[in-house]
């Protein structure tokens, strides 16, 4: 078993910066990789970044890629999300998650068994 816990959301104005982090406990050593997800019209959860646990390899949705950082602090088993530049279209709530399944980069929510509870992050204009 695995456990995600997300923290730092909040309300922010557009262009400002945010931080969110995804404490992992349990079975980490089983981890593949993780990832950060959000709602989207016509879907539960789209993909918004992922990291491989080892190895550092990352992937980004175009919507992000340049704005958003994804980061994992081994020790402490910390995934982090720099969200930098936001938008107003970035409101939703993030969602971290872990895919145990291995040898396979994925970005599609059905490959991660395990999430956390969601941050709220709200982006005015």
């Amino acid at each position: 078993q695995v456990q995600l816990v997300e923290s730092g959301g909040g309300v922010v104005q557009a262009g400002d910066s945010l931080r969110l982090s995804c404490a992992v406990s349990g079975r980490a050593s089983s981890i593949y990789a993780s990832g950060w997800f959000r709602p989207a019209p016509g879907k539960e959860r789209e993909f918004v970044a992922r990291i491989s646990w080892t190895g550092g390899r990352t992937d980004y949705a175009d919507s992000v890629k340049g704005r958003f950082t994804i980061a994992r602090h081994n020790n402490q088993n910390t995934l982090y999300l720099q969200m930098n530049s936001l938008k107003p279209e970035d409101t939703a709530v993030y969602y971290c998650a872990a895919q145990l399944l291995r040898g396979r980069v994925s970005t599609s929510p059905d490959d991660y068994g395990y999430w956390g509870q969601g941050t709220q992050v709200t982006v005015s204009s």
